[in-house]
């Protein structure tokens, strides 16, 4: 008789939990190999994890809406196979315990905790940080608390004027509950400015107002703008650009290819095309920022903010785009779009871009400027295209025709994209957008 400890898998570097949304077993009941066992909800995509073995769930470690851990044990399976057999699944993140392994692992956790804690005290100069009693004198708004507050976590509340009784209501994610960078910079992003009080004060629903609450998706897209905001430094380029020979291109393919590959030919893959070409001049865009360190990303993964039917918006990646060619790129963006509408994504399908693009002029909009997707340090919007009337210079002449043109606004982050690199890569983009080969077949 063996025990399998069901862990929440790995779902990419940037997604650190998930929240559970939703039992689909419950104490008692058989699990087959492969069926799922409980549905969960990231920050990008819901999903659900599946057992690798048959057997009887014995016990639930967290309930609904509680949220997980990457690694943490979700559930313990009871299953009629051997301690032998586990050791043959290549899956890191479901374990195999006899009752007495178990309590080998316990102990060895201990252990463990016990050897952390003594590196811990054994840091050199630890005396040199500040104290809670420190703290409070150089901030008379904060007074001692029992509650513990990283020295991180205290010096960003003294710069954005934070109050004790303020830290002590912001509910912590980390162990024990402490509260965590993330939980006081999600913390400020929600709470109103002084400059707004005003506004806020003077904005209360009246009779017949209708008030909607964000769902779970809205919450999260809340958070990570207003953070995306407050973190990096948003400047905008904008260029003009004639697609006239891209969209003669383009009309003369899409039949073709609707007859041979069942699918649309639309202009996204196109853009993305030149999108990846120009990051490949302008490396530096595919790139992230941490702990103020540039990290030059070996491979380019494009987002692409896809729109969902509840109006929200999903980010599918494609993961390294450069080595698709025309034909794979545009069956790659129809069959993320696709399954992003239809909620069908897995949760690596919508983790690790280094760059972002998004069609605004899908819905009209003849350009727009898009919020940076952390942590990378650009994206690009496409606007509308639109028949403009434009000075065509030819060896006879100037004269007035009409062209097919678009903007691209390009959003960077300041910080260590400069003006002069940001406005280069946009531009490089319309260059390879004017300059489409009409002789080259997809």
């Amino acid at each position: 008789m063996g025990k399998y400890l069901l862990k929440l898998p790995k779902m990419g570097e940037s997604i650190a939990e998930a929240t559970i949304t939703k039992w689909l077993k419950e104490v008692g009941d058989t699990v087959d190999i492969d069926e799922s066992l409980v549905e969960i909800a990231t920050d990008k995509v819901d999903s659900d994890v599946p057992s690798e073995f048959k057997g009887k769930l014995i016990k639930k470690n967290f309930e609904l809406n509680d949220v997980v851990k990457v690694g943490e044990v979700i559930a313990e399976i009871e299953t009629d196979l051997n301690d032998d057999t586990a050791l043959m699944s290549e899956n890191e993140d479901i374990e195999l315990v006899s009752e007495e392994k178990e309590k080998e692992l316990i102990n060895d956790n201990i252990e463990e905790i016990n050897i952390e804690e003594k590196e811990i005290t054994s840091i050199p100069s630890i005396e040199l940080l500040k104290t809670d009693e420190d703290y409070s004198e150089n901030n008379p708004e904060i007074v001692k608390s029992d509650k513990f507050f990283s020295p991180l976590v205290k010096n960003i509340a003294k710069k954005e004027n934070i109050t004790q009784e303020d830290l002590n209501s912001i509910s912590g994610s980390g162990k024990d509950g402490r509260v965590t960078k993330q939980d006081i910079l999600n913390y400020i992003g929600s709470k109103p400015s002084k400059s707004s009080d005003s506004f806020v004060s003077n904005s209360k629903p009246l009779v017949g107002d209708q008030i909607i609450e964000l769902d779970r998706m809205g919450k999260i897209i809340f958070d990570h703008m207003s953070n995306s905001k407050k973190i990096s430094a948003h400047v905008q380029s904008f260029v003009e650009v004639d697609v006239s020979n891209l969209w003669d291109w383009r009309d003369r393919y899409k039949k073709s290819f609707f007859e041979n590959e069942g699918q649309k030919l639309t202009f996204t893959p196109l853009f993305i095309n030149a999108v990846i070409k120009s990051l490949k001049d302008y490396p530096i865009m595919n790139s992230s920022i941490v702990d103020q360190k540039i990290i030059m990303k070996r491979s380019i993964n494009i987002g692409m903010a896809t729109a969902v039917k509840n109006g929200n918006l999903i980010v599918p990646v494609i993961k390294n785009a450069d080595h698709l060619n025309l034909k794979g790129l545009t069956l790659a963006v129809n069959d993320l779009s696709n399954r992003a509408r239809s909620n069908s994504l897995k949760p690596e399908e919508v983790s690790d871009g280094t760059y972002t693009v998004t069609n605004v002029g899908n819905f009209g909009s003849i350009m727009g400027t898009p919020i940076i997707n952390q942590p990378q340090v650009g994206i690009i919007a496409i606007g509308v295209i639109r028949k403009t009337p434009s000075v065509i210079e030819t060896n006879n002449g100037d004269f007035i025709g009409i062209r097919k043109k678009l903007i691209l606004s390009h959003t960077y982050d300041h910080r260590i994209i400069n003006g002069s690199i940001g406005g280069s890569f946009v531009k490089r983009v319309a260059e390879y957008l004017e300059e489409w080969d009409m002789n080259q077949t997809i």
